[in-house]
């Protein structure tokens, strides 16, 4: 057993059931600034009368920061995986307290102002987020492009793609419910984990509530740990694996919609808007962006079903029937139908081309006959792929 799992083996006996609080943070080389913030922790919770601890969550510290967080007081638990999302889970095992407080020991933010976090806890919040936009950004505390690019896009996109009533997606002091977030079973090891952690909950349909905190420039001497663009992806990333609807099913709608918008426009023959006519070649744009926009859609119904059935993803109410209802037969019989009158239409240009000796086919109405049966050929066969792809990765895993 290794020490974060022993550690979060007595962090659940009786002795310690009695502790409401506990004050995290994640530490690698923060030596210059973790005792003022371990002192400002112990005081918050030494004025305001709560049982609680803190508990540094060491990820690797070669500069003596284990022994000044133990000196000032700190309970200390090392954590081997390396990264941010790794040293708070190793922490949030180990924790004993009822609830906990998170947030960076560089001296950003201030530990002795912790009570708003602690009312909406003991109001029934799972999860207590920090917005700094509102509480407060001091000069210099955040870079340019986290302030006004990164922080609030990304922001914007949590609140789009998942409904969470949250203005400052990725602020690092915030309070949560210690069993509720364990019980999501967080996975992510690097900076994302404050992403992973706000959507995880929002799905899981948790309580979530924002006050308002203040960001102070940091102490410390040498560069963040956060790097912009790296870490940014990473963010951005997470929120679109996490949402098949934005990353596929959305676009997909908007392909299939336009291509068949632009087919049905077009069979009949060229249209002219103002002085362009516009002929096959807008034709065959049309056939693929509808066999795009079908691929997506795939993509979209694949990645809901594995992510439900694997639990990343709650099952969604209003989706939940419609994808039971695609079955392998039913799709396999979609496909059959469709690449039946693809081949059909094939037949009949073949046919027609035969009938005038082979020879070279001008354009008219049976170059499009032939660009969109090959259309719904094509579509029929990523139909039967789909179909079998989704169930193969639906077989259950034995435990």
């Amino acid at each position: 057993m290794n020490d974060v799992t022993t550690t979060a083996a007595q962090a659940l006996s009786p002795d310690h059931a009695d502790i409401e609080l506990t004050i995290l943070m994640p530490c690698l080389n923060e030596r210059e600034t973790l005792a003022i913030c371990v002192r400002k922790a112990r005081s918050f919770l030494a004025a305001v009368q709560v049982r609680g601890e803190v508990l540094i969550a060491d990820n690797g510290s070669t500069d003596g920061s284990r022994e000044i967080a133990t000196a000032e007081g700190a309970r200390v638990v090392e954590v081997a995986a390396r990264g941010y999302g790794a040293a708070l889970l190793g922490g949030i095992l180990a924790a004993r307290g009822r609830f906990i407080v998170m947030g960076d020991a560089d001296d950003s933010y201030d530990f002795s102002a912790l009570q708003p976090f602690v009312d909406e806890l003991r109001a029934g919040s799972d999860l207590v987020m920090g917005n700094r936009f509102r509480g407060g950004i001091a000069q210099g505390a955040m870079p340019f492009l986290h302030k006004y690019l990164g922080n609030p896009v990304l922001s914007f996109l949590g609140r789009l793609f998942f409904s969470i009533p949250v203005h400052d997606f990725h602020c690092g002091l915030r309070g949560f419910n210690t069993e509720r977030i364990r019980a999501l079973q967080l996975q992510t090891s690097g900076m994302e984990f404050a992403s992973e952690m706000v959507v995880r909950a929002a799905l899981s349909g948790y309580r979530i509530t924002e006050v308002p905190t203040i960001l102070k420039k940091d102490g410390r001497s040498r560069p963040s740990h956060l790097r912009t663009w790296h870490d940014g992806w990473r963010h951005l990333r997470f929120l679109l694996m996490y949402s098949p609807r934005w990353l596929f099913l959305y676009p997909g709608l908007a392909l299939l919609g336009l291509g068949l918008a632009g087919v049905a426009v077009l069979f009949l023959g060229p249209v002219k808007v103002g002085g362009v006519s516009i002929d096959l070649h807008t034709f065959l744009v049309a056939c693929v962006s509808t066999l795009l926009g079908l691929q997506s859609i795939s993509f979209a119904v694949i990645a809901r079903r594995y992510a439900t059935s694997r639990g990343l993803i709650p099952p969604s109410p209003r989706f939940a029937p419609l994808l039971e209802a695609l079955t392998l037969e039913r799709l396999l019989i979609a496909a059959l139908v469709m690449g039946t009158l693809g081949l059909a239409g094939i037949g009949w240009c073949v046919s027609v081309w035969a009938s005038a000796g082979f020879g070279p086919i001008g354009y008219g109405s049976l170059l499009r006959v032939l660009m969109l049966s090959l259309t719904a050929v094509a579509a029929a066969v990523q139909l039967v792929f789909t179909a079998f792809l989704a169930s193969i990765m639906e077989i259950p895993l034995r435990k």
